[in-house]
């Protein structure tokens, strides 16, 4: 329970807790936690969950004296809500109260309150799984589901069920389903009530073909003008839209300060907006300020109703940062604050069914994240399969897989998943495992100070503000930041570079430069940028597509492009470290130039060498070369010493294929060899003949054409080619013999004469012949084993039909009287019998008196 009577040590903090709504539930929460290892307490915003909670529970009999962990998702609300408790015990910050973050620490021995945020509470338990002298850890704002916060749940509960039975774990949020969480980890609900002061809502139509920062500007004057008091808390999605508002709104005037509030400013920068002062403010803010920090003064909302967050696409490895509409519970959380201290006014910029439409949570940040870290994480505490683990929401498995793939890639895990020893010294830096594996890269070859630049530049705020420089050139930023070193802020400003974004990327580098070890005495000499960067990045080793172009192919086989403002970087290679993933191409926005021989000195082992022999459609021929591969990339090429004969017969083949079956030499001899064996196909189906087909041809050139392609590697020499008994050859003995009995290559007619039949598959063959040489046959000759009747073409003695049949016998008895009444006087000296079917054939022009010349 908690003491009736605070210790006097809190004395001072006494009134300000009891002011608070959450003191009616504490006594509540402290027995719930006694008999329970994990709670959920769920509160509105505003009711003192960060600030009061931790106090109120220092001398709870099963914290036994031991610290309290609090894990606040931001640095500054880390800091802030360190600073408020610590006024609270009237004592510094670093006393009862202390706080770790990135880069900065204030806590002693006395410190029984620790603020952390969520790396630093994931290095705490890697290196104390047992969280030795810890008896609560606190997960404040859990409804942000920041990925590091579902990791550290995720290992703390591992620990309390190995490790630690005794442990306590509290989850706290405003806006979490929280019956459901306390469902899942089967832990009690402990709700508490709030005293939120009522807030209007006002929903504001969108103007058409406006930014989002017009729009909110728009209202933001709207608002001063108004009589509505109080600062004015804006919600923005990101540090670019705040930099756009705050130009337009810098002819307020002295009476209005605008301050920005997003978390790559400056602790001061940042102190400044959340300050109380003597004028009235303009606060835009990113979601930063939506939990956690009460703004004195803030008795106005205008919420843009977005929100900008990394979105990684395990199809491409890339992560793309995405604009999406904010959850309700979001907006929840962001009117709340115009209700913190006072009634308020929140103008939403959209529209009451827009909102009914919003989902009501936002996703979980491990569902749409890169999840390389989180993967070498779980190595590191050697979990194998993250199904092991308790989860709100278990990592997507493509995502995991494709995170362990990397890992591997880069050595930090073994075939088997298991860690190996770069791998446990990739995870004791606080980097991406990319960089990570870049800084010990460089550590080992003798630049371990580039390393450290490059891995701070590219984790933090970029040094030119707003692309001023119009370059995506990693050098050019390394110069900049020798710039600063050298001549301080001026230095920087010189270069064109911001002297804040230098002193963070400063700061950063000689902060991972002491956790690094010394280069060995026999380390190569230094390197550049382009060579570890490829070190870290080899599947974003892209080519440019042609000569002094923008358009580039990654090794990974995604392509991308330089942005349109970029002029200088037109290096034949670079290395693409940043890469913003769009529904096309991809945009880099930082790389540096790489040529061949270093990509060969940075990733060696990942080029493969592969002979091609393929057709070249330009030339017409067969063309063999030896390449130099990484991953879709062609780095080298040359002329192989042999090539077989069997690789060129298959480019060969595939010429073909492109070319068409025309391609090959037909002969009327082979059309007609082809005609005849798919006429007996056709009628003749139960004797199984071979589809000798353009298309089956050409599906199968390899079991009938490609062992005649010896010597061939070029289209004019398939003229050489005896196709007709190339063609012959795909039947055996007996089909060969079957086929000139079944469908025959010409006819033997009345007169003697071999005349030729003319196929088409499917149809009846025709026999075109003159008319006189058929004198005395009565009946149609027959084809296919006696199933089909030819087809009778009759001829004029000017070789023209005169008569179309299949019924020779019907011909002379009905129609052939008046065929030769009217051909008899055009051609006389040709015969004319009166009885056909007696008359003798001729295939002569003269004819004889046996009939008497009728």
């Amino acid at each position: 329970m908690v003491p009736t009577d605070l210790p006097s040590r809190q004395h001072s903090d006494r009134h300000r807790m009891h002011a608070l709504p959450i003191v009616e539930t504490l006594p509540e929460l402290c027995t719930r936690l006694g008999a329970n290892a994990v709670v959920v307490l769920q509160a509105p915003p505003g009711a003192g969950k960060t600030t009061a909670v931790p106090p109120a529970l220092l001398d709870a009999p099963w914290l036994a004296g031991r610290r309290i962990l609090l894990l606040e998702p931001r640095r500054l609300a880390a800091r802030a809500a360190a600073a408020r408790m610590a006024e609270g015990f009237s004592e510094p910050v670093g006393a009862t109260v202390g706080y770790r973050i990135r880069f900065e620490s204030k806590v002693s021995a006395r410190t029984r309150i620790e603020v952390v945020t969520e790396g630093i509470l994931t290095r705490r338990l890697q290196s104390d799984a047992a969280l030795e002298n810890v008896g609560l850890v606190i997960f404040d704002e859990f409804h942000e589901r920041h990925l590091q916060t579902d990791l550290g749940l995720a290992l703390a509960l591992d620990s309390q069920r190995v490790l630690r039975p005794d442990l306590k774990i509290l989850i706290m949020s405003a806006t979490l389903d929280g019956a459901g969480i306390a469902k899942l980890l089967n832990a009690p609900l402990v709700v508490g009530t709030g005293r939120a002061f009522p807030v209007a809502l006002r929903y504001v139509a969108a103007v058409a073909d406006s930014s989002i920062a017009d729009r909110v500007v728009l209202v933001v004057r709207q608002a001063l003008a108004a009589a509505e008091s109080g600062d004015i808390l804006v919600f923005l999605p990101g540090a670019g839209e705040i930099r756009r508002a705050q130009s337009l709104l810098a002819d307020l005037g002295a009476d209005v300060d605008v301050d920005p509030l997003y978390g790559d400013l400056s602790w001061e920068q940042q102190d400044r907006a959340l300050r109380p002062a003597a004028r009235r403010k303009v606060i835009l803010a990113t979601p930063i300020a939506e939990t956690s920090l009460t703004i004195e003064g803030v008795r106005v909302v205008i919420d843009s109703g977005y929100a900008r967050a990394p979105q990684f696409d395990p199809a491409t490895g890339l992560t793309r940062l995405v604009t999406t509409r904010i959850a309700r519970a979001s907006a929840d959380q962001r009117a709340g604050r115009a209700g913190r201290l006072g009634p308020g006014t929140c103008h939403r910029l959209w529209s009451e069914s827009t909102h009914r439409g919003l989902l009501a949570q936002p996703l979980a940040e491990i569902k749409t994240a890169d999840l390389s870290g989180l993967a070498l994480e779980l190595a590191l505490w050697g979990v194998k399969d993250a199904s092991t683990l308790t989860w709100v929401d278990p990592p997507p498995s493509a995502s995991l897989a494709q995170a362990q793939d990397l890992l591997r890639d880069l050595g930090a895990l073994d075939a088997d998943g298991a860690i190996t020893p770069l791998g446990r010294d990739m995870a004791r830096l606080p980097l991406h495992p990319r960089l990570a594996h870049l800084v010990l890269i460089a550590a080992a070859r003798g630049a371990p100070q580039l390393g450290c630049d490059i891995a701070a530049i590219l984790s933090e705020r970029d040094l030119f503000p707003g692309g001023a420089r119009y370059t995506v050139d990693l050098g050019e930023r390394l110069d900049a930041l020798v710039a600063y070193r050298g001549g301080g802020r001026d230095g920087a400003r010189k270069f064109g570079a911001d002297p804040a974004a230098c002193a963070r990327v400063d700061q950063a580098a000689r902060q991972w430069r002491r956790l690094i070890p010394e280069p060995p005495t026999s380390a190569s000499p230094p390197t550049d940028a382009g060579t570890l960067l490829a070190a870290a990045y080899p599947d974003r080793v892209a080519a440019q597509r042609r000569a002094n172009g923008t358009n580039y192919l990654m090794a990974n086989g995604r392509g991308v492009r330089l942005p349109d403002y970029e002029t200088r970087l037109r290096s034949p290679y670079v290395v693409a470290a940043h890469v913003d993933a769009g529904a096309g191409e991809g945009v880099i926005h930082l790389a540096a130039a790489i040529g061949v021989e270093a990509i060969r000195d940075a990733i060696g082992p990942r080029i493969e060498t592969h002979d091609v022999v393929r057709w070249d459609e330009a030339s017409a021929a067969v063309i063999a070369r030896r390449e130099e591969r990484l991953g879709k990339l062609v780095l080298a090429t040359s002329t192989p010493a042999d090539v077989s004969s069997d690789a060129i017969a298959v480019a060969m083949l595939d010429g073909i294929r492109a070319m068409g079956i025309e391609s090959l030499p037909w002969t009327s001899e082979a059309r007609s060899w082809q005609a005849r064996v798919l006429s007996l196909r056709a009628w003749c189906p139960e004797q199984e003949w071979p589809d000798v087909s353009d298309l089956a041809l050409l599906a199968t050139l390899e079991t009938w054409l490609a062992p005649y392609l010896d010597g061939c590697s070029r289209r004019d020499h398939l003229a050489r080619l005896d196709l007709p008994a190339i063609l012959r050859a795909r039947l055996d003995r007996e089909q060969t013999r079957r086929l000139e009995e079944g469908a025959p290559s010409h006819l033997t007619v009345a007169s003697g004469s071999r005349v030729a039949l003319s196929y088409r598959p499917g149809e009846a063959p025709v026999l075109a012949v003159k008319l006189q040489e058929m004198f005395g046959a009565t009946d149609t000759p027959r084809v296919a084993f006696g199933r089909v009747a030819v087809m009778l073409h009759l001829l004029s003695p000017a070789r023209r039909p005169v008569q179309v049949t299949q019924d020779l016998r019907g011909f002379w008895s009905r129609t052939y009287a008046e065929v030769r009444k009217e051909l008899k006087g055009r051609y006389p000296k040709h015969p004319w019998p009166d009885d056909p079917m007696q008359a003798e054939p001729t295939a002569r022009a003269t004819r004889k008196r046996r009939d008497g010349g009728r």
